[in-house]
């Protein structure tokens, strides 16, 4: 008889010293441990592996996913939703695959995780009553090849064709091997991966005159904040995709699950640049190292992303670029998070039917690009009047809207290397600097140049 999950993070406990925390405090560690694999994974190179999650899928990292394909035990209900398995796909090989199976009213609903890749290997559960909680995390191989063998015989009773993907999976990976290196080193990044997450209450030198305050404090809660409203978005969205794959769906919930997936990345990317700029704030830094960056790859991907924004407020759009465009020195991960953030504050501030223009041109050593809207040149164009809510956001009372203030804004595309220029409802002008001109190259630093257009 197969055992339950809640029996498997017993035995992953086992030989483990009792916890003596809280639910809170045990879950921020669970979030913390996962960004640290992640991680790690990401610097590795995302290697072909596998993992199994209950109650949810704890992997969000969509590049962790493409290469790791997932089983998992989720709560009744979700069943009925379950994405087609491999034998009815359609999609290319390198959409993520998940497979769904039921939970148990036995396994209990504390998170559980099994990751298995060449170069990582890890268990990790939540476990213990109340005032006695705790994270665990195992590395030992013959314990893990005893959870694999416990899981897959679980599986072959939930699902046989799962259970028989799972198999080929376990024998193309072969025997696991100690990973001595991340063992020693997971529990201090995860206590590294907490303190940045959550208020600091040490106070350090910083660059400036001024006497420390108490916004250190609210800079760290924003961050932890920020933290704490990605990581279960992250989890909501590899849901819906999974949801996505089925073929059968009506195409009224394939667009509704569209809209969700759309409404949870933009507020992925919000919240990871408010996290951004308290972070800028909080502990300054010098000059990011910057790489060349083509826009004629990023921009295409962004079109389309700003339509979807802006079709959603009945906002239209118009694009205007010169050709072709040269490289720029910038942080393209960043930069692209910066801009949708970018045509979000802006188009606030428009009616329903007026239209955005976005313009992209050469000026001098820097590349131009300009968002202007309805009313651009009117004395009568909408203007916001926002009211700052400490360090580095503002409040729009005029549309309930919380974003980053005008100076944070500026100061995170100052660390990308470009200068951000304001006339609030009317337009908004951003300058990166060309590659291949002296003084740009691998930092923010400008020299001091007119803009005279090309």
């Amino acid at each position: 008889m197969s055992r339950s999950l809640l029996q498997l993070r017993e035995q992953l406990a086992a030989s483990v010293p009792g916890g003596r925390g809280d639910d809170a405090s045990a879950r921020r560690q669970w979030w913390a441990a996962l960004t640290v694999l992640q991680e790690q994974l990401l610097q590795l190179g995302c290697p072909q592996g596998l993992w199994l999650a209950s109650p949810l899928p704890a992997l969000h990292e969509p590049e962790v996913l493409s290469c790791c394909p997932g089983w998992v035990w989720t709560p009744a209900g979700w069943s009925q939703r379950a994405p087609e398995l491999p034998a009815g796909r359609t999609e290319p090989p390198q959409a993520p695959q998940l497979w769904q199976l039921p939970l148990q009213e036995a396994d209990g609903t504390d998170p559980l995780l099994v990751l298995i890749t060449g170069p990582l290997q890890v268990a990790l559960a939540l476990h213990g009553n109340p005032g006695e909680r705790q994270l665990l995390a195992r590395f030992e191989p013959q314990l893990l090849s005893e959870l694999l063998l416990q899981l897959g015989s679980r599986m072959e009773a939930d699902n046989p064709e799962a259970a028989a993907g799972f198999k080929r999976q376990v024998q193309h990976l072969g025997a696991l091997q100690p990973c001595h290196e991340l063992a020693a080193s997971f529990w201090p990044q995860v206590a590294a991966q907490l303190a940045k997450a959550t208020p600091s209450l040490t106070l350090v030198s910083a660059p400036r005159d001024d006497a420390p305050s108490a916004g250190g404090e609210q800079l760290g809660l924003l961050e932890a904040l920020a933290h704490e409203v990605r990581t279960p978005l992250a989890t909501i969205r590899t849901l819906i995709r999974s949801l996505q794959r089925r073929r059968d769906l009506q195409p009224q919930h394939r667009q509704r699950l569209e809209q969700i997936d759309q409404e949870c990345s933009e507020q992925i990317d919000r919240f990871g640049l408010i996290f951004q700029a308290a972070e800028l704030e909080r502990a300054p830094r010098g000059d990011r190292p910057l790489a060349r960056t083509n826009l004629d790859d990023l921009l295409p991907q962004l079109q389309d992303a700003w339509q979807r924004q802006l079709k959603r407020r009945e906002i239209g759009f118009q694009w205007h670029q010169q050709a072709p465009l040269p490289l720029v020195m910038s942080d393209p991960a960043l930069l692209e998070s910066m801009l949708l953030g970018l045509m979000d504050r802006f188009s606030r501030g428009l009616r329903r039917g007026d239209a955005v223009q976005v313009n992209l041109s050469c000026a001098g050593d820097r590349l131009k690009l300009r968002f202007s809207g309805a009313g651009d040149d009117d004395d009568s164009a909408a203007t916001t009047d926002s009211t700052s809510v400490g360090p580095v956001l503002s409040w729009d009372p005029a549309t309930g809207s919380l974003q980053l203030s005008p100076q944070a804004t500026q100061r995170l595309f100052a660390s990308l290397g470009g200068r951000l220029t304001e006339r609030p409802g009317r337009s908004l002008t951003l300058y990166l600097p060309l590659a291949n001109v002296e003084g740009h190259e691998g930092s923010g630093v400008w020299p001091e140049q007119t803009l005279d257009e090309c």
